[in-house]
């Protein structure tokens, strides 16, 4: 009788399982965020939320746990339960770098993570103050040949995207720089106006109003192609560094065991919320391409960012404790 009515009692919680997950969301989802308030995953996350929301039915409602680069919402998101309720939103470092550049790091992602969506894939851009001795990338890169450490660069941390790409150029022209690590893009930005740094590889949307305004000089966009709005940029490759593609990304994972129908459910309406007029629209004035992939496509993006990542890091020898 015992077997029989386990029999029937699995039988029942198997129906109701579909169903449940139909339904899904039942109460609003928390989105967590790995940076503070006000940076470029929280304006990113605030251009799409309002929209997702009726998508899905439920707000969507961010959880702010910055710090280290964003692994402290990494920690959080890997032992929130995977029930579809709490989703991480995320870019390149805590996703791909960490887990090779932290000595000590708790959380590997490709372990702990389920692939939702790549959101965005942004090129950064090679900036140097107004008065610069280097007036073009070839000029920046001969600078640099020749100069070696006496060259600096700042980034918004040891880790960020900045910092991944100053190093990469580094090792592409096998030359010693010095690294300069802030506490944001701001500061950094500031001591590159005031001619305290030599240059930076930072985001269009940050370093527009300061080309606009003639405070820094724009000199090659990292990505392999240039950007359709400014054309007359060369890409960092066909300015003597061939092969040259960097690019800083934002994605959102669930907790790795989440269902997999709850996954593309959530997949699904962020893809959907990325292709209205209104999100390409805000996505646009901050210079920011967007891509919207499934999870599978997200997935196989995702291992082979952290393949380069990985050898990027070891080649380097970066290590942070």
């Amino acid at each position: 009788m015992k077997i029989f009515m386990k029999a029937v009692l699995g039988v029942a919680a198997c129906s109701l399982a579909p169903s449940a997950m139909a339904e899904w969301p039942e109460r609003p989802v928390r989105m967590v965020i790995g940076f503070a308030p006000g940076g470029a995953s929280d304006i990113a996350f605030k251009m799409v939320q309002d929209v997702l929301a009726e998508k899905l039915g439920q707000p969507v409602v961010p959880d702010y746990k910055a710090g280290a680069n964003g692994n402290i919402a990494n920690n959080a998101v890997a032992a929130a339960a995977p029930d579809g309720y709490t989703a991480l939103w995320a870019n390149v470092g805590p996703l791909a770098v960490n887990t090779y550049l932290y000595k000590n790091v708790k959380t590997d992602p490709g372990d702990v993570f389920a692939p939702v969506t790549q959101l965005t894939d942004s090129p950064l851009i090679v900036v140097v103050p107004k008065n610069s001795p280097y007036k073009t990338m070839p000029d920046l890169i001969a600078g640099i040949r020749k100069e070696q450490e006496k060259l600096t660069f700042g980034s918004a941390g040891q880790g960020s995207s900045m910092h991944i790409a100053g190093t990469s150029l580094a090792l592409a022209l096998n030359a010693k720089l010095t690294h300069v690590p802030y506490k944001g893009s701001a500061p950094a930005l500031q001591d590159l106006i005031a001619g305290r740094l030599t240059f930076m590889v930072d985001s269009r949307s940050t370093t527009a109003p300061f080309i606009e305004n003639g405070s820094l000089r724009a000199l090659a966009i990292s990505s392999s192609k240039r950007a359709p709005d400014v054309p007359d940029i060369p890409t960092v490759a066909e300015s003597g560094v061939p092969g040259f593609n960097v690019t800083t990304w934002q994605a959102v994972v669930m907790p790795k065991g989440t269902p997999q129908p709850i996954i593309d459910k959530f997949s699904k309406a962020l893809r959907e919320a990325l292709q209205t007029p209104v999100v390409r629209e805000r996505f646009a004035r901050v210079y920011t391409p967007l891509v919207g992939s499934t999870p599978q496509e997200f997935g196989r993006f995702w291992a082979s960012e952290r393949a380069e990542a990985k050898a990027l890091v070891e080649k380097a020898k970066l290590q942070i404790e």
